[in-house]
């Protein structure tokens, strides 16, 4: 058998060959899920047993061949939840935590503690989830047209104790649309890379879906779509919130604009690159 400390430097190594800069999170992330001790390394004499250094070392080997490390283990944390994952479903990224924090503000700044909210293309749940903890007094909704992603959204819903209603359904449809009225918030965080973008993904990202990604060729097409669809769902003085890609908030705030939204707020990510935009629908006179 081999102890903690000789399978987390074999490991490392095997990951490193790949990103140095990753190696040690990876590694410790690993050996951590596999081993079921928040800390492997605070015992780093421990003898492993060989099975499971088996395991262990084939994990990072498929780490080291470009495989997210997210799918290896079979979950990840957003906002301080767990959402089980695997291919098929979107990774939860930090940059989405920012919609979260921006609906929330709207929320906390309109007073609403019932608020009637939709999440579309909701892939794992993990924004309608994050809300759903927040405001537990909230109607939200997740809709969701893949086969392979519903499960994932399902699970957990379960998982994080969350009453959602889930709706197995394509957003660009008028009948999804018709059925979820007066909503006060319109959530998405879309497909939206380009053409251009799907040409050039790294590795890790070619491992998830493409149905989640691709927004067409300027990456703008669910924008145009969603919005003309979805306004009429909207109560007036209501909100509609996206995340969108680097670069894109000037088009998507058009796109808003020309729609009959206004007072459009953009809203930076951790990195500093505008990521979100929110907007009201204006008032009928």
């Amino acid at each position: 058998m081999v102890s903690r400390k000789e399978l987390f430097a074999r490991c490392r190594d095997l990951i490193a060959q790949r990103d140095e800069e990753t190696a040690d999170f990876d590694t410790n992330c690993i050996l951590q899920d596999l081993l079921g001790d928040r800390n492997p390394m605070f015992a780093p004499q421990l003898p492993v047993p060989d099975d499971k250094a088996q395991e262990i070392l084939s994990l990072a080997q498929r780490r080291s061949e470009g495989y997210p490390l997210q799918y290896l283990l079979g979950q990840w944390e957003f906002w301080g939840c767990n959402f089980k994952i695997g291919e098929g479903v979107l990774i939860p990224r930090p940059d989405t935590e920012t919609l979260v924090e921006q609906v929330l503000d709207i929320c906390r700044r309109e007073k609403m503690t019932t608020p009637k909210i939709a999440d579309l293309c909701s892939g794992s749940g993990c924004i309608a989830a994050a809300l759903k903890k927040e405001l537990p007094n909230a109607d939200i909704c997740a809709v969701e047209l893949s086969d392979k992603a519903l499960p994932y959204l399902r699970q957990n819903m379960e998982l994080n104790g969350c009453d959602v209603n889930i709706i197995h359904g394509d957003v660009l449809d008028s009948s999804i649309a018709e059925q979820l009225i007066e909503l006060d918030i319109l959530v998405s965080n879309p497909p939206y890379l380009t053409a251009q973008d799907m040409r050039e993904l790294q590795t890790e990202v070619q491992h998830e879906p493409a149905t989640a990604l691709f927004g067409g060729e300027d990456g703008l097409d669910f924008y145009r779509a969603m919005t003309k669809l979805w306004k009429s769902s909207i109560k007036s003085g209501g909100f509609i919130a996206y995340e969108f890609g680097m670069g894109q908030h000037d088009a998507v705030k058009a796109i808003l604009e020309e729609n009959g939204f206004t007072d459009v707020e953009l809203r930076r990510d951790g990195g500093g690159i505008i990521r979100t935009a929110a907007a009201v629908k204006a008032l009928s006179r």
